[in-house]
């Protein structure tokens, strides 16, 4: 029993962190929906209130899910020292980018077709992005700061070299010590910088 609820609390976790990859663009939708109704360019019915409800609550889901993958997860520290790095932030953003422009400008949630066929491409990315742990695609994190990388380090404890993707605010030294909180090979933190 302890071990399926250690399960769902980790498919839990990658789905709070597959919602939290599309804060900003809940972010531009709700905004966008708020200053129409302001304006008068739309009336506040009943599926424009479960549009404003919805993204709230996906907002609040995603800002939560991050927060307990970063500063809350069961994953310990292991020192590694960076051999080589690459900062490679600028390659997934813009894709996801593109995806924020087409849901935010293009898609009229005040209609049900729009509002139905926007919840079907959530899910359709949300499964490929968690079947296939795409989770170093976080545009949020990159708005909080973080930089990410591709590494390949040596972890101390086994004298083990390995890859991995990385999130890290600020510059990565190569032949730095760090502790890292895996919590797999595509999401993990920088914890610390170990001098």
């Amino acid at each position: 029993m302890k071990k399926l609820n250690s399960i769902f609390f980790d498919k839990l976790k990658d789905l709070l962190l597959y919602l939290s990859a599309f804060v900003p663009m809940y972010i531009l939708i709700a905004t966008r929906l708020i200053i129409d109704i302001i304006n008068d360019n739309l009336t506040f019915n009943v599926l424009n209130t479960l549009n404003i409800i919805l993204l709230s609550l996906l907002i609040i889901l995603g800002i939560v899910g991050l927060i307990i993958n970063i500063y809350h997860s069961k994953e310990s520290s292991k020192e590694i020292i960076i051999l080589k790095k690459q900062n490679i932030t600028d390659r997934h953003f813009l894709g996801y980018f593109s995806l924020f422009v087409l849901f935010a400008l293009q898609l009229e949630l005040s209609y049900v077709c729009d509002f139905v066929l926007f919840i079907l491409i959530l899910i359709l990315i949300g499964v490929v992005y968690i079947k296939n742990s795409l989770f170093y695609i976080n545009p949020l994190l990159n708005i909080l700061g973080y930089n990410f990388y591709d590494i390949y380090y040596l972890e101390v404890s086994s004298q083990e070299q390995k890859e991995a993707k990385i999130f890290y605010k600020g510059d990565l030294k190569v032949n730095q010590k760090y502790l890292v909180k895996f919590k797999n090979d595509n999401f993990s933190f920088i914890d610390k910088n170990k001098k």
